[in-house]
């Protein structure tokens, strides 16, 4: 029975990863802040990456599935022997780099050093690092883009936009993500690379957001505003603390094509992404 160690098991990529891995039958520790229900097979143990338990030490592999800078660290400095090591990060790395926002530049500029300081360390330990790079992550009602869309759809039956919000997106479901990680275990070609994991669908960020809308219950209408007057709809949104995080250079991405190439994970990993066919549900957190 091989050994897994889970970071961020109970989030949105890490339960469906955990119950692949389940039923492969791996014997997975995973750590959580909380309490998660006892699972066959699974030792929850409470703590962080900044005040971890007692960890094993020595797994076959290990996931990171939360935040790639605070992984990072925790690993550089731990003393754990895993011959495989695979972590998720995010393609902002590369769309947030020349952001014109410091926060979002500083964002990308952690995750840079996450990647490195993940490949430096697994390269000095002798064991083989992956990183996984998702685009616009949906699926379990827990990402900040599109279920804050849903969530802001239902309560007033309809979501503005800015007209002309026509660049290009590739949302990727949760469980591709999680069929990805799985298949990088035993993928020798893919030790010391980092991948994009696009969805299996390019399409305009307004259709994106029309079919969030439509797959509502009830479905709820897009309000396409004039620049000016979306601007001002979101400067009331602001100042009202409904827009945390949305400023002018998220704004600037609407029109801008954020696309990249799946064949290197395809070739790799065998990745299969589905296309964009939303329901309700996906964007309904939960637990389970």
């Amino acid at each position: 029975m091989r050994e897994a160690l889970i970071f961020g098991g109970s989030g949105q990529i890490g339960r469906p990863l955990l119950h692949r891995l389940r039923g492969e039958g791996w014997h997975i520790t995973a750590l959580s802040r909380g309490t998660p229900p006892d699972e066959p097979g699974v030792q929850w143990l409470r703590g962080d990456l900044q005040t971890p338990p007692a960890l094993p030490a020595r797994v076959d592999a290990i996931f990171s599935c939360g935040p790639l800078d605070a992984f990072a660290r925790w690993y550089a400095d731990s003393g754990i022997d895993s011959a495989r090591v695979i972590a998720f990060g995010s393609t902002s790395l590369d769309t947030k780099r020349a952001s014109s926002d410091r926060h979002e530049r500083e964002v990308a500029a952690r995750l840079h050093q996450g990647e490195s300081t993940v490949f430096a360390t697994a390269s000095a330990r002798g064991a083989a690092a992956t990183l996984l790079r998702p685009t616009l992550v949906y699926g379990a009602g827990r990402d900040a883009t599109l279920s804050r869309i849903a969530a802001i759809a239902r309560r007033f039956g309809c979501f503005p936009l800015p007209r002309g919000a026509c660049g290009l997106r590739q949302p990727v479901h949760v469980e591709d993500l999680a069929d990805a990680a799985l298949r990088a275990i035993d993928a020798p070609a893919s030790a010391g690379q980092a991948y994009a994991l696009p969805g299996g669908e390019t399409l305009p960020y307004r259709e994106m957001v029309v079919r969030v809308l439509s797959a509502l219950q009830p479905p709820a209408r897009l309000l396409e505003l004039p620049a000016p007057l979306f601007r001002l709809a979101l400067q009331a949104a602001r100042l009202g603390g409904r827009a945390p995080g949305f400023g002018s250079a998220a704004l600037r991405r609407m029109h801008q094509d954020l696309v990249f190439d799946a064949m290197p994970a395809v070739r790799d990993l065998d990745y299969a992404p589905r296309a964009f066919a939303p329901t309700a549900e996906m964007f309904v957190a939960s637990e389970a």
